[in-house]
């Protein structure tokens, strides 16, 4: 019996929607599926787009038929292939954590977790985290999971204004906000490097299925850095 169904999200795009999970290996799989129907469908198509556990097409309904865009979708959901583990390497990204002006919260999630802050930055550094997906604003990439000591709720109370370059956590994720935004996530560091950039020849620096690592550096070093 087939674990996922495929539904019409208004007259010119269907989308794939496996179980509900947050987890490395669907999310392999919806990356999957949509590396599969770019090849597939090219130009046909105008994008194929990742989700948690979906993936959805976006086309022309003049250009193509959806009953046929549904059996071939059906077909590429049935064959995708399932890697949890990225063969590039992962995307290193040093951070400066904590102080009232990098990282106010890590104390506050520190406390929370029974913790000190050097073990937050230790727990924070130590794995290769996935991209799960980009959204919300340009680059920013929703990555994890994070250990379970620092899974906590968004903040009860968001910032209306959260610098570029801070390193946050919430939901069991981790990411880095790319421009200045409001935010509801616990700031615990900053970083110099720069996840969304219209002058590079790829604006966008992380894409779903990327490996990323938080490196711990000084002041120092996150001047010299440019930050």
């Amino acid at each position: 019996m087939a674990d996922f169904r495929i539904t019409a999200a208004g007259d010119s795009a269907l989308m794939i929607e496996l179980p509900a999970r947050v987890d490395r290996a669907t999310s392999a799989r919806v990356i999957s599926m949509a590396d599969a129907a770019r090849r597939r469908f090219g130009r046909s198509i105008r994008d194929a787009v990742v989700g948690y556990h979906t993936m959805t097409v976006y086309f022309d309904p003049l250009a193509l038929d959806a009953g046929w865009l549904e059996d071939q979708m059906s077909e590429i959901a049935g064959e995708a292939e399932i890697s949890t583990e990225s063969s590039a390497a992962a995307i290193e990204v040093p951070v400066c954590y904590g102080g009232d002006d990098f990282g106010p919260d890590l104390p506050a999630v520190a406390t929370a977790a029974g913790l000190s802050d050097e073990e937050v930055v230790a727990l924070h550094t130590a794995p290769d985290y996935h991209v799960f997906v980009v959204g919300f604003v340009p680059g920013f990439a929703y990555m994890g999971p994070v250990d379970e000591r620092l899974a906590m709720p968004r903040r009860s109370s968001p910032r209306t204004r959260v610098p570029a370059g801070s390193v946050a956590i919430a939901a069991g994720q981790t990411g880095i906000y790319p421009l200045e935004t409001p935010g509801g996530w616990h700031l615990i560091g900053r970083t110099a490097v720069r996840p969304f950039d219209e002058g590079r020849a790829q604006p966008v620096l992380f894409r779903p299925g990327d490996r990323v690592k938080f490196r711990s550096i000084g002041r120092d070093q996150f001047g010299v850095m440019g930050g």
